[in-house]
């Protein structure tokens, strides 16, 4: 069986949809099915189960025999907001909830894809490599990269980075991702406003080298 933790959300669906190209069925979706329409991307996926968030994690916990044929999870579910600005959510929700099924995959000895960040770079100034000793040294900008950092930096100091894959998502963007609002990218955004009203709004270039919209 595969897990698939955010199975519902934008990212997290597309994995989905690949392993049922793949012809796997035996997925067990994790997610927080809120107010958003986020279930909708379920409808046409296929999947033997699904499992809130919170009680998959008392399960992992409790070493729940019901998934000792797990062999994989990918681990899409987090706070995605750039902007959350409650330090404490995004330490239980982004770093604490992925360490806890890193060790139980280590143990497991199956495979842990996690969610990581482009964010964690800070300005790039440092570029953008993946080795171990330049992601140590990554500054990022905002609690939301640091949450993320935080998991990259316990991985390679434990010596845990050869048994698992951090992907570093940077501005993504596909179908099924109209429930995120502002957190939608900027293609989406885009879109929606050319259509709107024939225009395009760009960010105002706060360094002096750049020109606005031209950074």
């Amino acid at each position: 069986m595969i897990v698939v933790t955010g199975g519902a959300g934008f990212i997290g669906s597309a994995f989905i949809w690949k392993l049922n190209q793949l012809g796997r069925e035996d997925i067990l979706v994790v997610d927080a099915l809120d107010t958003t329409d986020k279930w909708k991307n379920l409808v046409n996926r296929r999947f033997a189960e699904y499992s809130d968030h919170k009680e998959f994690l008392q399960r992992v916990s409790q070493n729940d025999a019901s998934l000792d044929s797990v062999e994989a999870v990918v681990h899409m579910g987090a706070c995605s907001a750039t902007t959350e600005r409650d330090a404490n959510y995004l330490m239980e929700n982004n770093y604490r909830y992925t360490q806890t099924l890193a060790e139980w995959c280590l143990k497991k000895e199956a495979r842990f894809i996690y969610a990581s960040s482009g964010a964690t770079y800070g300005e790039g100034a440092d570029g953008y490599s993946d080795a171990d000793e330049a992601s140590l040294r990554c500054k990022p900008m905002n609690m939301y990269g640091y949450s993320k950092q935080l998991l990259d930096v316990w991985a390679i100091k434990n010596g845990y980075a050869a048994g698992l894959v951090g992907l570093k998502f940077f501005n993504v963007f596909g179908p099924n991702e109209y429930h995120k609002d502002d957190m939608r990218s900027v293609v989406h955004k885009a879109f929606g406003q050319i259509r709107n009203s024939g225009r395009v709004s760009l960010f105002k270039s706060h360094r002096p080298e750049y020109q606005d919209g031209e950074q």
